[in-house]
């Protein structure tokens, strides 16, 4: 199944620096809305020209494609230097902050775990499925065998990047990995004492994260953290994509050492030098 063949299954690659760029809610977008107002705000230009023009354009890549639907994209030229950036929409979870109004919290919420589903520790792309509901509160259709396909459940996102709430993540409890495997998808996966910064890893989804089920059982509708309630995003992976020690690769997610975890794998990755 290629990206294409659902506007739910999409490529991530975003790095957790992408999560810090001096905060959303400084880039002009949340009050002018994703249309051409928005992006012509000198607010916008200065947040574009705050981080590394790779890193801006990176955030904005997955800014839209969370935002706008497939059916469109969004072009900026910089004002000072000239240059064209064009965005492509695939998921379309914003309807009307997309369409240039003013992003309700709901959307703000959304994009944020969105912008955070998307994030890769490795830097590396990755086909994941995105389960959940839009800011109408539809829930996000799925191809037929996408669930199969993408039969793992791996891990819920939710925050605020907008008002500097945080961003938070929480692994699936039917995601269940020996120490000798791993997935380029860490900081869906790891340990809360991990660093991920600036996602919250918050632990194993459930009661004791505050994050509550869909009526429909398929994901998590919303979770709580420091005593307020976001709307959620939960993610799928192909059960191919979790690396084991011992298969024979060194994965990206692997490391040399001596033993049989995937830390410290001498199968795949050989001693350390």
């Amino acid at each position: 199944m290629s990206s294409s063949d659902s506007a739910l299954v999409t490529n991530n690659s975003l790095t957790p620096n992408g999560l810090g760029t001096n905060g959303l809610g400084t880039n002009g977008l949340g009050t002018n809305g994703l249309g051409t107002n928005g992006l012509s705000t000198a607010s916008f230009a200065s947040w574009f020209d705050s981080n590394p023009a790779a890193l801006s354009d990176m955030v904005m890549r997955y800014l839209v494609r969370c935002a706008v639907p497939a059916s469109e994209s969004r072009t900026w030229t910089h004002p000072s230097t000239g240059v064209h950036y064009t965005w492509t929409g695939e998921l379309g979870l914003t309807p009307n902050w997309a369409s240039g109004q003013v992003a309700s919290e709901r959307e703000e919420q959304l994009i944020t775990a969105c912008l955070a589903a998307h994030v890769n520790k490795f830097g590396v792309s990755m086909q994941i499925s995105v389960v959940g509901r839009d800011a109408p509160s539809n829930v996000l259709h799925m191809d037929t065998g996408e669930a199969t396909t993408y039969s793992q459940q791996e891990a819920t996102f939710y925050g605020n990047l907008f008002r500097n709430e945080g961003i938070f993540v929480c692994k699936d409890p039917h995601l269940k990995l020996s120490s000798a495997q791993s997935t380029l998808r860490a900081c869906s996966l790891e340990s809360p004492n991990s660093s991920c910064s600036p996602i919250t890893i918050t632990g194993t989804c459930g009661g004791g994260t505050g994050c509550i089920p869909d009526s429909t059982k398929g994901f998590y509708a919303s979770c709580t953290y420091n005593k307020k309630t976001y709307p959620a995003l939960s993610t799928r992976i192909r059960p191919q994509d979790i690396y084991k020690c011992g298969d024979g690769i060194c994965q990206i997610s692997e490391s040399c050492g001596t033993g049989k975890s995937a830390i410290s794998c001498l199968a795949d990755c050989g001693p350390c030098p």
